[in-house]
């Protein structure tokens, strides 16, 4: 089997992480396949947010826990966020963002970091405080928030693959 489909065939979300920070050169090598995912006629739509400072992740981790009604960390205590806004203004800009989660979570596998992608990003970015960020970040247009994609080194091993459901393909000869 060849190296793309094992890494896209292997790749688990990973829900538990080690403290430890990844090195910068690993974290720009998984945005910038990011950067090369398909967008709607190559527009271009998303951008993507790489948050390492941890009183910053701190925060966007409270504020998404506060979405859910909750107190805990929906981390799991991973060290790197990567946020994915895309611009509203543009039809594809759902399947834009989702495309570039795909490719980073995959890029990640392939480097022996472990990945999840953590819904509310549209939550916490509508909110005052999430519009605020952006603002303080440089970021302005119509974007959404697609989702939070966290990083770090697993701890202990990836989960079994599910099994695959029947009649997942149907082929039509």
């Amino acid at each position: 089997m060849n190296e793309v489909m094992e890494n896209l065939l292997t790749r688990r979300s990973i829900r538990s992480y080690q403290p430890d920070m990844i090195p910068m050169e690993t974290i720009e090598e998984i945005v910038k396949a990011g950067t090369y995912a398909a967008t709607g006629m190559g527009l271009q739509s998303p951008i993507i947010v790489a948050v390492t400072d941890k009183e910053t992740r701190d925060q966007l981790s409270r504020m998404n826990a506060a979405v859910m009604g909750s107190s805990a960390d929906p981390f799991y205590g991973a060290p790197v966020v990567l946020i994915v806004l895309a611009d509203k203004n543009r039809g594809t800009y759902l399947y834009d963002g989702s495309l570039v989660m795909g490719n980073m979570m995959t890029a990640a596998h392939s480097l022996g970091i472990g990945s999840c992608w953590i819904h509310r990003a549209k939550e916490t970015f509508e909110s005052p405080e999430g519009k605020e960020l952006l603002k303080q970040w440089g970021i302005e247009g119509n974007y959404e928030g697609i989702g939070h994609l966290i990083l770090g080194y697993a701890k202990g091993e990836a989960p079994a693959p599910k099994p695959r459901k029947e009649n997942y393909v149907y082929y039509v000869k």
